[in-house]
């Protein structure tokens, strides 16, 4: 029955929408059945007649997106992509929470068809939707070329999303709010669900601010509460949203969690927990709903989603013959365009990037920022920033590719440029360089001190499961921070970020090392890559002549070779394998000779065929030792249960580095010292 959609029909939707997350949710004996009953009418409007999509090509580049902050509501978003005719099967909603299938208890970016984020953690999914608005507006000022009403030119698709009352106390919330008023990001807008409940009761437990005058305060459009069943009323805020160009719109919706239940209808019970049989069949009679099946789309609802899939294929081939025309309009955009969205690279970049820093010593921080000099010459869909540490070269302001944001020259488009200042926001900051990363179009980077990566970890953990290739550039990666003290000076950082799936970790010890790991992050990366550098200057690496440059994408190398077997292998990364090199010539002078490995990265190393590692961290009984300037219990499978570790097993300290390296044990004769008397010891 495709068509007018009647007040029952649309009734009759809403209710499908409501009993297919009733039933997945008893079915799979947990889960949050509340939201997707209050949302299913918003959810409906949304979709049916503001949200551009093709289901038969979940990631056609034109489409809007949208975003379901509160993950726990997924059932609200599932039964949508099946009713709209996404590749997920009524047998995929019954699975619902269980092994293999295609709905699990949280969206997930990559598993489902037309699931643009992973979200779970509260606050996460719109700080992401922050920079997927962000790439939009970056890639239309980038590629746009003059606006047209016959051209439909990238970027001009709306960001939409759904939030609740959890993800406006999460602190990244008010982060990523700030940073899009500031930003003016007027194709952004969000969907308050303003249902006063969470899991312990309702929400005046716990919160009692204005979240619309919050909001409006940093910058928003702001809509008077609307009931969550005024349906025209509700359509008519998204009209005045996507009217408002200058300003990210929050639409405020007052709905009823667990609606049409009468034993948990506003209530906290509707929220984490199955209805159970008995009040799920009391519900149905209450909305007028068979009791029997389960599962059920009546056939009148799927000939209404019938018509309106052509209608939504319809529309995307109206988009895309003014997509051609833009294209034949502005073929060199469209090369521009097509060259970020399938990220073409210079088939030499390593040498590119590598030229020049053979035997130049200084500091990785300052490696880093030359090598990105030359990635932006050559890569020119990359984008990025720091939060407010631009000038520790964290990452720096590349002064030749303009700001985005109100920092924009005067006479220059807000969004052309490459630099963004997240400000002092690096919860937000890694959420919205993820953002950017999952439009599709521009390859992000952010930064700060390795210390705050503690700030980020929420968002590099995302990064990792969606596998999305963010860039993290961390500086002042040890105790040689200095006179900033222990607050300043990261211990556990590297360890605890090696240990999270999916994650490549590169530490590198010189200009060359930085340039290829940076050459492997762009050419090889499948997920997010940090890069961990140092503030203070190191000696460039003395090199084998046999080394060649993707001997860095291997992991490990050796650096110095003894003239006979080894008597210990000295395994070291960053700022510690100059080190590692200096104390190996002194034990050399006490008959003690050592091969030395530099190692930027642990994860690359252990991809390695097993032989290959052998090759040079062998397991035959020599002395295994690691040296870093932090906890070092990564290398606790490399040196083995007895073997020794030279790393921080304390807080730092404040003091010049020089002095904090006397007192540590971080100069080549302690190093020596210590290796010695761990092998006369073994």
């Amino acid at each position: 029955m495709p068509g007018e959609c009647t007040p029952q029909l649309r009734e009759t939707i809403e209710n499908t929408i409501r009993f297919l997350a009733v039933d997945a949710v008893n079915a799979a004996k947990s889960g949050h059945p509340g939201a997707p009953m209050g949302l299913a009418a918003a959810a409906l409007e949304l979709f049916d007649n503001h949200l551009r999509f093709d289901p038969g090509d979940p990631d056609w580049p034109l489409r809007d997106r949208f975003v379901l902050s509160g993950g726990h509501a997924s059932m609200l978003l599932y039964s949508l992509l099946h009713l709209y005719g996404y590749a997920l099967s009524l047998d995929e909603i019954r699975q619902f929470r269980q092994w293999g299938a295609l709905t699990p208890g949280h969206p997930e970016y990559g598993l489902t068809p037309g699931v643009e984020i992973t979200t779970g953690p509260l606050g996460q999914g719109f700080a992401h939707a922050v920079g997927m608005a962000l790439a939009a507006r970056m890639t239309r000022s980038r590629f746009g070329g003059a606006p047209s009403a016959e051209q439909a030119p990238p970027g001009e698709h709306f960001v939409y999303g759904i939030m609740g009352d959890g993800d406006m106390m999460e602190g990244i919330s008010s982060e990523a709010a700030s940073l899009a008023g500031h930003l003016g990001l007027g194709n952004l807008v969000f969907i308050y669900d303003d249902n006063q409940i969470t899991i312990d009761g309702p929400t005046d437990f716990s919160l009692s601010e204005d979240i619309p005058a919050r909001f409006a305060a940093q910058g928003w459009h702001v809509s008077s509460t609307i009931d969550g069943q005024a349906v025209a009323e509700f359509s008519g805020a998204l009209e005045e949203a996507r009217a408002e160009t200058e300003r990210p719109s929050l639409i405020v919706l007052r709905t009823v969690i667990g609606r049409g239940s009468p034993a948990v209808a506003g209530k906290n019970k509707a929220h984490g927990a199955p209805l159970g049989a008995e009040e799920a069949a009391r519900t149905k009679q209450a909305l007028g709903w068979p009791t029997e099946p389960s599962f059920l789309v009546p056939d009148e609802v799927r000939a209404y989603f019938e018509g309106r899939i052509g209608e939504k294929k319809a529309q995307r081939a109206s988009a895309e013959t003014r997509h051609q025309a833009w294209r034949e309009a502005n073929p060199e955009r469209a090369e521009g365009w097509d060259a970020a969205r399938d990220r073409k690279l210079p088939g030499n970049l390593g040498d590119l990037l590598a030229q020049g820093f053979a035997g130049v010593d200084d500091s990785t921080r300052k490696h880093s920022a030359a090598v990105l000099e030359r990635l932006h010459e050559v890569v020119p869909y990359m984008v990025g920033g720091s939060a407010d540490l631009a000038g520790s070269a964290a990452p720096p302001v590349l002064k030749d590719y303009g700001i985005v944001g109100p920092g924009a020259a005067e006479g220059e488009d807000a969004y052309a440029g490459r630099n963004i200042y997240f400000g002092v926001r690096e919860h937000a900051m890694g959420a919205v360089t993820n953002g950017i990363a999952l439009d599709g179009t521009l390859l992000p980077y952010c930064g700060t001190f390795l210390i705050f990566s503690d700030y980020m970890r929420p968002s590099i953990r995302l990064a990792a499961l969606m596998k999305v290739r963010s860039l993290f550039v961390f500086t002042h990666d040890s105790f040689y921070v200095g006179e900033d003290g222990p607050t300043h000076q990261p211990i556990e950082q590297l360890d605890s970020l090696r240990v999270i799936p999916g994650l490549t970790v590169f530490r590198p010890a010189d200009g060359v090392e930085t340039a290829m790991a940076y050459a492997w992050a762009l050419q090889r990366a499948e997920g997010p890559v940090i890069f961990s550098l140092t503030r203070q200057g190191l000696e460039a690496v003395d090199r084998p002549e046999s080394f060649e440059l993707e001997d860095v994408w291997k992991g490990a190398y050796g650096v110095r070779e003894p003239g006979r077997t080894p008597d210990v292998v000295l395994v070291a990364s960053g700022s510690e394998v100059s080190l590692a090199s200096q104390a190996a010539e002194g034990l050399a002078e006490r008959g003690i000779e050592a091969r030395v490995v530099s190692m930027p990265s642990l994860e690359l190393f252990r991809a390695q065929p097993e032989v290959d590692q052998l090759a040079l961290v062998p397991d035959d009984g020599t002395p295994i030792v690691a040296v870093e300037a932090g906890r070092g219990e990564s290398y606790r499978g490399l040196v083995g249960r007895r073997g020794l570790i030279i790393g921080m097993a304390h807080f730092g300290e404040s003091a010049p580095a020089g002095k904090l390296a006397e007192e540590f044990g971080f100069t080549p004769g302690s190093v020596a010292d210590r290796v010695a008397e761990h092998i006369a010891g073994a």
